[in-house]
């Protein structure tokens, strides 16, 4: 019994250390979200990213987009479900990064249906720094010959498009309306579960009641 405690008290000690963590690690995000947009990392800069470090960051690049090599992504949004358009943009030093413009409606998957939105010479965009998202989706694979895509798997797509040298990370981006409504960009949800208090008191409780046990069961022996 007494090893029990010992072993919850330290569970609660350790869920008290990761909530110390997981609030620092809030704020640092919200500080990148709301700091002034800094240049897209440089292919230079790419082996060094790390999402603890870099995700999130808020930052700007140009290039001019290869709306012929878009590829849409399953999503659920509050606008509803739909797509992610993601777009390769072309850099000055030739090398690419998706842009993931925002979302669009079932009913505007087709290119044509929002014509006006393919923006074309130099562009211009700002959004966030985002990790790439390997292998698909919950139960859900990606699947490449079928243009079937789950989660915004960088490489993967890079490779079924044709690309090149293709920067490790993607960007969303930001509310900046694209001519004719489509798409709906500045829909990143920034959102991280943190219930490490709770299971600090649950570890602390069940503690408390196995030591209290102990006293119990010894007064009965003693008696």
């Amino acid at each position: 019994m007494v090893i029990l405690a010992a072993m919850f008290m330290a569970l609660g000690t350790w869920q008290v250390q990761r909530l110390f963590w997981k609030n620092a690690l809030i704020a640092r995000v919200d500080a990148r979200v709301h700091a002034v947009a800094t240049p897209a990392p440089p292919e230079r800069g790419w082996t060094a990213l790390k999402a603890e470090n870099d995700e999130y960051r808020r930052v700007v690049i140009e290039g001019r987009f290869r709306h012929d090599a878009e590829t849409l992504v399953q999503a659920v949004t509050d606008l509803g479900a739909g797509f992610w358009v993601l777009t390769p943009l072309e850099t000055a030093d030739g090398t690419t990064v998706l842009i993931n413009r925002g979302f669009v409606t079932t009913d505007r998957r087709d290119p044509g249906t929002r014509a006006a939105g393919e923006i074309q010479g130099d562009a211009k965009v700002t959004g966030l720094l985002r990790m790439t998202e390997p292998g698909g989706a919950f139960l859900r694979s990606n699947d490449p010959q079928q243009e079937r895509w789950y989660s915004r798997d960088v490489a993967a797509i890079a490779a079924a498009k044709g690309l090149g040298t293709t920067a490790p990370y993607f960007i969303d981006a930001d509310a900046t309306a694209n001519p004719g409504g489509f798409p709906v960009g500045g829909l990143t949800v920034i959102r991280f579960r943190n219930s490490h208090l709770v299971y600090a008191l649950t570890w602390y409780g069940l503690a408390l009641m196995t030591s209290a046990a102990t006293i119990v069961l010894r007064r009965r022996r003693l008696i």
